[in-house]
């Protein structure tokens, strides 16, 4: 591990100017620093003109912590990798990659300056027609491309192999699976909903579930996820989308990028009732996100299903009865990590906006509860969802 910090916005400028392509060698640029900068450092690089970069700079450690708290460098390379992968079948999908710096720990990106978001825009009720559809296509292809039904024996261990990734994943092991179902030192709780959570560390139930959606994150290498496809993963505005930052990746279960999506638009769903605005804006926008989900899966479902019957190399998998079932397992995988998602960013650690923004403790409480209870429900009754219109019915009945 090096400390490979850029020590001037001097140095950032000519990295950028180096190693994009984007830049007259004559105009002058400027730089700033972005981004929520608990892990990296990223930086946007810009010209008068319009045309600007993305740099995202990987340290040996968390950059909030310190070297208190070490972390490998090699997710900065995988986040690169991951990022052209997913250029191979989505490339409107995500930002071009401009080039991949070993020795500096840096990646050059296109800016997606003009899309937002989409926790902010999520949280302002913002319009987004193609949001479900490009979610769901995105997670098709990209997971599909990447699972044994579509890649030989060899390619896919040596990629299994490539994109192993323990730091990262124990981060998503403890905040997902592990600190929100006790009283861990390192939740955040309203103190409103603290009866909650006591009732939630001690149903046995609920955390048998937990403990068997774990293990499926531990041990099932079925594709390459992206890892941390929550809504400040993506950027999107009512022309299209963008997912970034997959740092995370590696090979686990599919449903767990799936569920993760679904489960921050339930995250928005809940907190919608309490965020300020019209009770009838609300109630539309609820509709609307519920849609969205319904649409997400959808699309993936079919989407998939369709490369599953043209494009699955072993003849053994490649067969309607096997096709019909697996996406069933699917459907449950996601329900389950989206139930997941829902608790997590309710009691444990990292909080979103989506409650956050709600000012007053004991409303915010109101839209925590549903959030908690909508999370129980998809872990615990996962298996008795035949179809995402059941699923999309249990939630408005909570």
């Amino acid at each position: 591990m090096t400390d490979c910090k850029f020590v001037s916005e001097a140095e950032v400028i000519d990295f950028a100017r180096h190693h994009s392509g984007v830049f007259d060698p004559a105009e002058a640029l400027s730089v700033e620093e972005i981004g929520d900068g608990n892990i990296n450092f990223v930086y946007r690089v810009y010209a008068a003109g319009g045309n600007s970069v993305i740099i995202k700079q990987a340290l040996p450690y968390v950059r909030i912590i310190g070297e208190g708290w070490p972390l490998s460098q090699d997710r900065i390379r995988i986040e690169a990798e991951a990022l052209m992968l997913e250029a191979e079948y989505c490339p409107d999908l995500v930002p071009r990659v401009y080039h991949f710096d070993a020795a500096r720990s840096a990646i050059v990106m296109e800016d997606i300056g003009a899309f937002e978001n989409l926790r902010h825009a999520l949280v302002a009720r913002a319009e987004l027609p193609l949001l479900g559809k490009q979610l769901g296509r995105f997670c098709a292809e990209t997971l599909f491309h990447t699972s044994d039904l579509y890649l030989d024996a060899h390619r896919k261990k040596e990629m299994v192999a490539r994109f192993i990734n323990p730091d990262l994943c124990k981060i998503t092991e403890d905040l997902f699976f592990w600190d929100p179902f006790c009283d861990h030192e390192r939740n955040n709780i309203n103190p409103a909903i603290w009866s909650e959570a006591e009732a939630l560390w001690r149903d046995e139930p609920l955390k048998l579930e937990v403990a068997r959606l774990k293990h499926r994150f531990l041990t099932c290498a079925e594709a390459l996820v992206h890892g941390d496809l929550h809504s400040g993963s993506v950027f999107a505005n009512a022309e299209g989308t963008r997912i970034i930052d997959p740092e995370f990746a590696y090979f686990g279960p599919i449903g767990f990028d799936v569920g993760s999506l679904i489960g921050n638009l339930l995250l928005n769903y809940a907190g919608q009732a309490q965020l300020p605005g019209e009770a009838s804006e609300c109630e539309a926008y609820r509709a609307w996100l519920l849609d969205a989900v319904r649409e997400l899966w959808n699309t993936f479902a079919g989407r998939f299903g369709e490369l599953m019957s043209s494009s699955t190399k072993d003849p053994s998998l490649n067969l309607p009865a096997y096709r019909e079932a697996y996406l069933a397992d699917l459907l449950r995988d996601s329900l389950g990590y989206a139930g997941t998602e829902l608790i997590r960013r309710t009691v444990g650690l990292a909080h979103v906006l989506d409650l956050e923004a709600i000012e007053d403790p004991q409303q915010r409480a109101k839209a925590e509860t549903q959030a908690l209870h909508l999370g129980r429900m998809l872990v615990l009754e996962r298996a008795q969802l035949s179809d995402i219109d059941a699923a999309i019915e249990r939630v408005r009945q909570i």
